[in-house]
């Protein structure tokens, strides 16, 4: 399952999550963030032990200037409320896999 993420919500949802959160930022309008959203899916199936996240950077644009989304897709890592990593662009499922863990 992957939960949807606005600035209203994302402070319990990301900040105080108590698993390694991934949080996608994408728009409805980027090619490679459509390509990347079934990888995503995949992995949240995957991994319920990881929780999987996205934000619609055109609905949440405070979120996407706080951490200083520039490109989408970007995908950030956070854990116990702290930003770990982010990467930019689309990249295969076990390159994202090994990301999260190692991030």
């Amino acid at each position: 399952m992957i939960t949807k993420i606005t600035e209203s919500n994302f402070k319990q949802e990301v900040l105080l999550s108590d698993k390694r959160t991934v949080l996608d930022f994408y728009a409805d309008w980027c090619g490679p963030c459509q390509m990347l959203s079934p990888l995503m899916d995949k992995l949240a199936q995957a991994h319920p032990e990881w929780k999987f996240c996205k934000t619609d950077v055109d609905e949440a644009p405070l979120l996407a200037t706080r951490f200083g989304v520039s490109v989408i897709p970007t995908v950030a890592v956070f854990n116990a409320g702290e930003l770990l990593d982010t990467f930019t662009g689309y990249q295969e499922e076990p390159e994202i896999e090994n990301f999260i863990r190692n991030a």
